[in-house]
């Protein structure tokens, strides 16, 4: 604790006002009856490929709005609200009658071959994106793809790449405690478990859940991969953590050959026969980032330049809140990866990545379970307690972070959560399956639709500023051009086929460091 507060006031209250934030927020695309919309992007939200910050996941239908970074919180959703807002103003256009889905988990799907894959145009970037999208299909099916969640970007002025590295470990860790607080997805359609192992109860007559359960997104139903569970990644320095990521891009997969590259007509299945097509394939909770460069691959990128920020990935859409998340969940994830970041982080090991890959996955089925324990150096420990030990040792951060940006807005959140931990009956998941027995028969869908037509409501009652709107159609405009502008470059004589364009993106020296691949000397 001592070298915590020692750490603290060496950053003083200029390098705690060093923080920066993002938000990146998917959702569902789905029609005024809740089923999932087979309509192409619309054309007014601008490019999927270009635009900064409207763009698509997986599927054609499932929205990602992403912010820029900012040093504020209170900008940072106010930009998420305006982009939502803007959004719902299109979707709600009488040709479309369309909602954004509010849960992480999706309503009520059509088969895998009927959710439309993401289309992002004839250039060789476009395809690729759509190709790696297939190779999802082929190898984990297209209804896991549908899961949405939001993915929260952190940074802090001056923090070293090992200082990242550390903050993961600890994130790993402890993150249990993040899926206890904002995990709000413990009921999943009847359909969207058929056909696999699923240990589920019934809740309603089509919904199935687990009574204790957190977040069944980060759980065996969610971001999961049988391929990927024999990688143990160390995050103990980035050099260790880019040869794991590297062999994994390069290791090929039985599995993965048998697809092959291409059907018999000449489709292509995936862009590789790999375990992993590219970085982006790896399922984790939290990854290191770096800004790329034109055709530059991330895995060069961080070994460049190393790591700029870090992308948190286990955040659950709130369904009671309107954009799906709120201040009091940005203080308390800053509190908390500040304090991973502060804390001393001893160097992970393979035994202790399985215990904590073991832990995360009893926490997302089981985590209200009174009296549950999980597993610390080698021994059981009650999550209760465990909790309450982190949450007391972050409680200076959230304090240093109120007085270097005035009142106390930190410490209520702090203590709020602090409170909800120890009254499991008030987080998020038990409030989800509460809703959903008292007011909906126990069902996930229409609890979601019910909730996705609430939002609307209440965003479309917030006209857009005349000027925020026109900034907006302009850049829809804009991202539309830049599209056509790739498009024309990649149709002259003398462009890469992609066929070529793969073989050159997936070449092996493109992860390296030194000098730039082909593709980013074009660029």
């Amino acid at each position: 604790m001592n070298a915590l507060i020692d750490r603290l006031q060496r950053l003083g209250p200029a390098g705690l006002q060093g923080m920066r934030r993002g938000i990146e927020k998917e959702g569902l695309r789905v029609l005024s009856d809740g089923t999932l919309s087979h309509t192409p992007h619309p054309e007014a939200l601008g490019s999927a490929l270009t635009h900064p910050h409207i763009t698509t996941d997986f599927s054609e239908s499932q929205l990602e709005l992403v912010t820029g970074v900012h040093a504020r919180i209170e900008d940072c959703l106010s930009e998420l609200r305006d982009v939502h807002r803007f959004v719902l103003r299109h979707l709600s256009d009488a040709r479309l009658d369309e909602c954004m889905w509010p849960c992480s988990m999706p309503g009520d799907l059509p088969a895998d071959a009927d959710i439309p894959v993401g289309w992002y145009g004839r250039s060789n970037v476009g395809l690729s994106k759509r190709v790696y999208r297939h190779g999802l299909v082929h190898r984990y099916g297209a209804r896991m793809q549908t899961i949405s969640g939001i993915h929260y970007n952190w940074s802090l002025h001056g923090a070293t790449t090992q200082d990242y590295f550390a903050l993961i470990r600890n994130f790993r860790r402890h993150g249990f405690i993040l899926l206890m607080l904002f995990g709000a997805s413990p009921a999943v359609t009847a359909g969207f478990a058929q056909g696999l192992a699923h240990g589920l109860q019934p809740l309603g007559e089509q919904t199935l859940h687990l009574p204790h359960a957190t977040s069944l997104r980060m759980g065996r139903l969610g971001y999961q991969s049988d391929a990927q569970a024999a990688l143990c990644v160390s995050y103990n320095d980035l050099e260790g953590y880019a040869r794991s990521l590297q062999d994994a891009l390069l290791r090929p997969y039985p599995a993965y050959e048998a697809i092959g590259i291409q059907d018999g007509q000449g489709e292509y299945r995936q862009l590789g026969t790999s375990l992993l097509q590219i970085e982006n394939e790896f399922y984790s909770t939290i990854r290191p980032k770096r800004v790329t460069r034109s055709g530059e691959r991330p895995l060069h990128a961080l070994r460049e330049r190393g790591v700029e920020y870090v992308e948190v990935r286990c955040m659950d859409l709130q369904p009671a809140l309107d954009v799906g998340i709120d201040a009091h969940t940005l203080r308390v994830l800053d509190t908390f990866l500040l304090w991973a970041m502060l804390s001393d982080s001893p160097p992970d090991t393979p035994q202790e990545v399985r215990a904590l890959s073991d832990n995360h996955r009893l926490v997302a089925s089981q985590g209200r379970e009174p009296g549950l324990t999980l597993r610390r150096d080698g021994r059981d420990v009650a999550l209760a307690d465990w909790a309450e030990e982190v949450m007391a040792q972050a409680q200076p951060v959230a304090e240093a972070l109120d007085r270097a940006h005035g009142g106390d807005a930190f410490a209520q959140s702090w203590a709020q959560a602090r409170e909800a931990l120890r009254h499991p009956e008030r987080l998020p998941s038990a409030q989800v399956l509460q809703a959903m027995r008292a007011q909906h028969g126990g069902e996930h869908a229409a609890f979601g639709l019910a909730a996705s037509q609430r939002v609307r409501a209440q965003l479309l009652a917030e006209p857009l500023p005349t000027e925020v709107l026109a900034a907006m159609r302009q850049q829809a405009l804009a991202s539309l051009q830049a599209q056509r502008d790739i498009e024309a470059l990649d149709a002259r004589a003398d462009a890469l086929p992609f066929a070529l364009y793969r073989q050159h993106y997936l070449d092996p020296a493109s992860l390296q460091p030194g000098s730039p691949s082909s593709l980013q000397r074009q660029a």
